[in-house]
């Protein structure tokens, strides 16, 4: 267990019940295990799993002094004080880790070498189709691209026709007139009208960027050395949204305005919008599920993303250790909060050959089922950014048309009204 990287780790003091005293230094929190180590000896005062944490409360000691304490199986009651920098925080990290579940891996979860992997083909099939929507995305992008040239082509000719019928307006109603009229007034009310179209279009295209791709919860703190609190993220198709557990909308990063994202682990990072003259906006998330937000962050943002030298050391160490094969006996209660696998204790002769296939050769692999629910969310995003460009290129072939229409009735007009002057 020493081996694994450390997701976070705060000072402190821990009660050691066999002396009766406390004793300074540092409680950490790795993929599987909560861990004290002593300051001035190095050792490790207390080790286990958080498969087998029964229950966290902050609580008091001697009425006073405010402490954490964690309930392991087997009912041993560990005492944490002093943390820093507040016994809150620690609370919030540890019990989202702990309720999430999500770095442990239980038993007979490996799969045997060599078998055929239906987790595999399934993999290969989804890449396979997150390939042909990459491309189709890219072949939408490019048609996105044609549309925009041609709106600006026919904004060009728009002005230019404003220009045209200003000045067949002056000639046909010279400046020594006396009765000299305004007929280009007609042409500015069509444009107010284009563009009030235009805006409610814009709305119209609003909703389809406000859809959420994922959502996970996570401890969230604004500033990089603030309390953290629960709270959940939200990626959203244009942008990101930090949101306290009651749904209340904390801040709201559009696409655009993000400068940042600084991965610090694979369940922890940063989000930082810069400014000049003012402080920037920086948020610092902590969760289970951040692998599953960073898979599409990593399509949404990648210029924009930078890797810590943490989270490469993340990478190097295996996602799991091995698991406790001790033999301890757990009450029902105990059982559903420890067990991480459904898998019977107990067996019949005739049936052990059989459970021993299911359990040893799965269908599919829990490592292959997180990559298969990855790709599907890449794929998720890769689909809706899709639909919202089909809709904003359903909305300029509106406006392509209607303009031109109107270009095509103002050059008619136009050519009237020459040739009435000639």
């Amino acid at each position: 267990m020493s081996g694994e990287a450390v997701i976070h780790r705060w000072s402190g003091s821990y009660y050691v019940n066999a002396d009766k005293r406390w004793e300074n230094g540092t409680l950490s929190l790795s993929r599987t295990t909560l861990r004290f180590v002593s300051k001035q000896s190095q050792e490790s005062l207390a080790s286990f799993r958080l498969s087998c944490i029964v229950e966290i409360k902050m609580e008091s000691s001697s009425f006073i002094f405010s402490t954490l304490t964690v309930l392991e199986d087997g009912n041993v009651k560990h005492w944490f004080g002093s943390l820093k920098p507040n016994r809150v925080v620690v609370f919030n990290v540890l019990e989202h880790f702990w309720r999430e579940r999500l770095l442990s891996s239980g038993p007979g979860a490996q799969r045997a070498e060599g078998q055929p992997s239906k987790g595999r083909e399934l993999i290969g099939l989804v890449a396979g189709a997150q390939r042909r929507l990459e491309d189709t995305g890219r072949v939408l992008s490019h048609q996105g691209e044609q549309f925009d040239d041609m709106m600006k082509g026919l904004e060009k000719m728009d002005s230019d026709l404003g220009v045209a019928d200003k000045l067949l307006s002056e000639l046909e109603s010279p400046s020594w007139w006396p009765f000299g009229k305004v007929p280009w007034k007609a042409q500015q009310e069509a444009k107010a009208e284009d563009a009030a179209r235009a805006a409610a279009a814009a709305v119209g295209r609003g909703s389809g960027k406000n859809k959420v791709i994922t959502s996970i919860p996570a401890v969230v703190s604004k500033g990089v050395d603030s309390d953290l609190k629960p709270g959940c993220l939200l990626v959203l198709v244009s942008a990101l949204e930090v949101r306290e557990t009651s749904g209340q909308l904390l801040h709201r990063f559009e696409r655009n305005e993000v400068d940042e994202i600084r991965v610090l682990s694979p369940y922890e990072m940063t989000v930082r919008q810069r400014f000049i003259g003012r402080p920037d906006v920086c948020y610092r998330f902590l969760s289970a599920k951040m692998p599953e937000a960073l898979s599409v962050l990593e399509m949404q943002y990648k210029k924009k993303m930078e890797f810590s030298s943490e989270y490469a050391a993340f990478q190097a160490t295996p996602a799991s250790s091995p698991s406790d094969t001790g033999g301890t006996v757990l009450d029902r209660g105990s059982l559903l909060k420890c067990q991480d696998t459904d898998v019977p204790l107990e067996v019949g002769g005739g049936e052990l050959s059989q459970l021993q296939v299911q359990v040893l050769q799965p269908s599919v692999s829990q490592a292959e089922a997180q990559e298969l629910k990855q790709m599907l969310m890449q794929l998720k995003n890769l689909a809706l950014e899709a639909e919202t460009e089909l809709e904003r290129q359903d909305e300029v072939l509106d406006v392509l048309t209607s303009s031109a229409d109107r270009a095509t009735m103002t050059i008619e007009k136009h050519t009237g009204r020459m040739r009435r002057l000639l």
